[in-house]
C-alpha cells in the first residue's frame, strides 16, 4: 500500500502543476494574439489575391506579348507591366499592415525625362520592377491554395500547432515578398537619393540667386542710384553754386568707392578671385584672417582638386568661420584640410561654449544639404561646453581630369 499523502504535499504538487517543475520547462501556451490572427488573416486571404493576380498576369500580359507583332501588341503589354506595378504595391501594403515587415518602395519611373513615346514605351516595357511582381503573382498561385488549405484546416483541426504553423509559412511569404517586391537593388535606391539630392541642389542655387539679386538690389544698385541723382543735382548747381557742386561731387566720390566695396565683397561671395588663382590653400588662409577668433589653418594638399570640389570646400569653411565668430565665444580655432585616397576630409575646430546642432539656426543644416547633394558627409560634434568639431568630407576629383574632357 502506498502511504497517505498529507495535505502539504497535494499543495505542493498542485503549485508545480501550475507553474511548472522547477526542472522542466514552463507549461506551452498557445498565442493568438493580435500578431497571430494577423498572420492567419494573411494567409486567408493569399488564395484570393493569388487568383487575382494569377488571372491578371496571365491574361493581359499573354494578350500582349501574343500581339507584340502588331501594333496594338507593345502597348497593351506596357500598359499590363504598370498593372503589376500596382498589384506589387498592393501587396507590399498587405504585407505591411499584416505581417509588419516594411518593404521599401520601389521609385518611379522617369516617364518624364524621356524623349517621346517611343523611348517612353521601351522604359515601360524593360521595367523590372513589373517583371518581378508579375513572376511573383505567376508564383504565388500554387502557395496560396496550400496555405488557404493548410489554415482553414488548422482551424478546426490543429489549431493547438496553428500558431507556429502560422508563423512558418508567413516567415516564407516575407521572405518572397522581400525577394521580388523590393526595390531591384542598390542601383536603384542609389538613383532615388541622387533624386532628392537633385532637388536639393536645384533649392540651394535658386536661394543663392535670391540672395544674389537682394544684395545687388539692397547694395549697389540703391547706392548707384544715390549716385547718379548726386550727380545729377551737382551738375544742376556747377554754375551757380560751386562750392556746394563740388560737396556733392565729394560725396558722390566716396559712394562710387562704397559700391564698389560692395561689389567686390558679393564677387567675393560667389567666387574668390584668390580661390581661383591661388588655391584653396590661399583661400581659407583669406578668410580666416577675417575672422574675429585667431586662426590655424593647416592644408595639406599635393594637388588642387576640382574647381566644383574646391568651390564648396571653401564656402564650407567660410561659412564655418562666421558661425565661430558670430556664436561660439571661442578663444582660438583651427582648419584641417587634407586628402585620403578619394574623399577631401576638412575639420573645423573650436574651444567655445559648443552645443553647435545641424537645427540650431546657424545654416548648419544647409552646409549638410549642400554636401549631401555632391555625395559629401557633414558630422557636428559639438557638446555643452565645447568644443566644437565640425568634419566635412568631399570626393575628391582631379582638377585636369576634369577639365581634359
Amino acid at each position: 500500500m502506498t502511504a497517505p499523502i498529507s495535505s502539504s504535499e497535494r499543495a505542493a504538487a498542485g503549485a508545480r502543476s501550475e507553474a511548472g517543475t522547477e526542472d522542466g520547462p514552463p507549461p506551452v501556451r498557445f498565442a493568438y494574439d493580435l500578431p497571430t490572427w494577423k498572420e492567419i488573416t494573411h494567409l486567408l486571404s493569399n488564395l484570393p489575391m493569388s487568383l487575382i493576380g494569377f488571372v491578371y498576369v496571365v491574361t493581359v500580359l499573354s494578350t500582349g506579348a501574343g500581339l507584340a507583332v502588331t501594333v496594338v501588341g507593345l502597348p497593351l503589354l506596357a500598359a499590363g507591366l504598370t498593372g503589376s506595378r500596382q498589384l506589387g504595391r498592393l501587396e507590399r501594403a498587405r504585407v505591411r499592415s499584416l505581417l509588419g515587415t516594411a518593404i521599401e518602395e520601389p521609385s518611379p519611373l522617369p516617364l518624364a525625362r524621356t524623349k517621346g513615346p517611343l523611348s517612353r514605351l521601351w522604359l515601360m516595357l524593360k521595367d523590372p520592377v513589373a517583371w518581378r511582381a508579375a513572376l511573383y503573382e505567376l508564383i504565388r498561385l500554387p502557395w496560396g491554395i496550400l496555405t488557404f488549405a493548410v489554415t482553414l484546416t488548422s482551424l478546426f483541426v490543429l489549431w493547438p500547432v496553428l500558431p507556429y504553423l502560422a508563423r512558418g509559412m508567413t516567415n516564407v511569404d516575407r521572405a518572397m515578398a522581400r525577394a521580388l517586391l523590393s526595390p531591384s537593388d542598390e542601383l536603384e535606391r542609389r538613383i532615388a537619393e541622387l533624386e532628392s539630392d537633385r532637388g536639393v541642389v536645384v533649392d540651394t542655387a535658386a536661394a543663392d540667386l535670391r540672395r544674389i539679386e537682394r544684395d545687388l538690389h539692397d547694395g549697389a544698385q540703391a547706392r548707384l542710384v544715390n549716385l547718379a541723382m548726386g550727380l545729377g543735382l551737382a551738375k544742376e548747381k556747377l554754375l551757380e553754386d560751386p562750392d556746394s557742386a563740388a560737396a556733392m561731387v565729394e560725396e558722390a566720390h566716396g559712394e562710387v568707392k562704397l559700391a564698389l566695396q560692395e561689389l567686390r565683397d558679393l564677387a567675393r561671395g560667389i567666387h574668390p578671385a584668390v580661390l581661383t588663382d591661388r588655391g584653396l590653400d590661399a583661400a581659407l588662409s583669406s578668410v580666416a584672417s577675417r575672422c574675429t577668433v585667431p586662426v590655424k589653418v593647416t592644408a595639406d594638399l599635393d594637388r588642387r582638386p576640382a574647381a566644383a570640389i574646391e568651390g564648396i570646400a571653401y564656402f564650407t569653411v567660410s561659412e564655418l568661420l562666421q558661425n565661430i565668430s558670430k556664436h561660439s565665444g571661442a578663444r582660438s580655432a583651427s582648419v584641417d584640410v587634407w586628402r585620403s585616397e578619394d574623399r577631401l576630409l576638412i575639420q573645423v575646430w573650436d574651444d567655445g561654449r559648443g552645443g553647435a546642432r545641424l537645427d540650431g539656426g546657424t545654416g548648419m543644416r544647409g552646409l549638410a544639404d549642400r554636401l549631401d547633394a555632391v555625395d559629401g558627409l557633414f558630422v557636428v560634434e559639438s557638446p555643452p561646453g565645447g568644443p566644437t568639431t565640425v568634419t566635412a568630407e568631399l570626393p575628391w576629383r582631379d582638377r585636369a581630369a576634369v577639365n581634359d574632357r
